[in-house]
């Protein structure tokens, strides 16, 4: 069984290393070969990347998966405490539109979506990229479904008689106790976010506020594709990937299994 698993592990990383590995040859050099040493172009793609914006792209998606992120998991958070701990009117219909809004793709409103973004003036913004995908419908039912079971409603009643304000009540209990699910949750809505290409693609037009997919894509010129250098700016982009999934590893699995198990 260890060896399967360790058979699986170097089928997964492999691509990663030979990204990388990729990333410091020549563009008329990838294709003759798979690379599986580096070569002596690493510093010339880096230069290229650097020299096409790359950083300020780097910025602009970094800050909008962070603020998403954070909102989305406050929302969601916020919104399923809601769901879970409160009874009132409309709630199985609100909990309906959660499920449809999560088996609909977001291909199907693009269109809409794009209108709506003109409408608010948010073409060429990012506020298009960050307010409308804090509302996470799957982040909602995740934290639904996690408070179900991580949360004692018994914990909730005393504290409301302790004198505990609602809010107050989120804040310094629920939060507290659903921190696996918080950083889970943050971990995947800031993936979705910092990966995001076609909504970037269709809302952006000007290159100051291109998010890392769109400056990758960009990288080169109106004669020649820079593949090379396109492919530096993917393995850097990976780096916070990397270190994200690294620091929340441990909570992302407990994030993941809790529920699995009902007592």
């Amino acid at each position: 069984m260890t060896f399967v698993l360790f058979l699986c592990s170097l089928m997964f990383i492999f691509p990663f290393y030979s990204m990388f590995m990729m990333a410091t040859y020549k563009t008329e050099n990838l294709y003759s070969s798979i690379p599986v040493y580096p070569s002596v172009y690493a510093v010339q793609n880096f230069k290229s990347v650097i020299s096409g914006g790359f950083l300020h792209y780097y910025w602009n998606s970094f800050y909008i998966a962070a603020l998403v992120g954070i909102g989305a998991v406050f929302l969601s958070a916020l919104t399923g405490f809601a769901l879970t701990m409160y009874d009132f009117k409309l709630k199985k219909l609100l909990t309906m539109i959660v499920l449809i809004s999560m088996m609909i793709p977001m291909q199907c409103g693009l269109v809409a979506f794009v209108l709506e973004m003109r409408v608010l003036g948010w073409t060429n913004s990012h506020w298009g990229l960050i307010i409308p995908y804090m509302a996470y419908p799957f982040g909602v039912y995740w934290m639904s479904q996690y408070l179900k079971t991580a949360l004692s409603p018994s914990l909730v009643e005393s504290a409301r008689i302790d004198g505990c304000r609602d809010f107050m009540i989120f804040i310094r209990i629920v939060l507290p106790n659903i921190k696996p699910a918080i950083i889970t949750l943050l971990m995947m809505s800031f993936l979705l976010s910092w990966n995001n290409y076609l909504v970037p693609l269709i809302l952006l037009n000007k290159t100051s506020v291109f998010t890392l997919p769109l400056g990758i894509k960009s990288l080169g010129s109106a004669f020649r594709v820079d593949h090379a250098a396109r492919i530096m700016g993917l393995a850097l982009g990976t780096i916070p990937i990397i270190i994200l999934f690294s620091i929340g590893s441990k909570y992302f699995i407990r994030g993941l299994t809790a529920g699995a198990v009902k007592e």
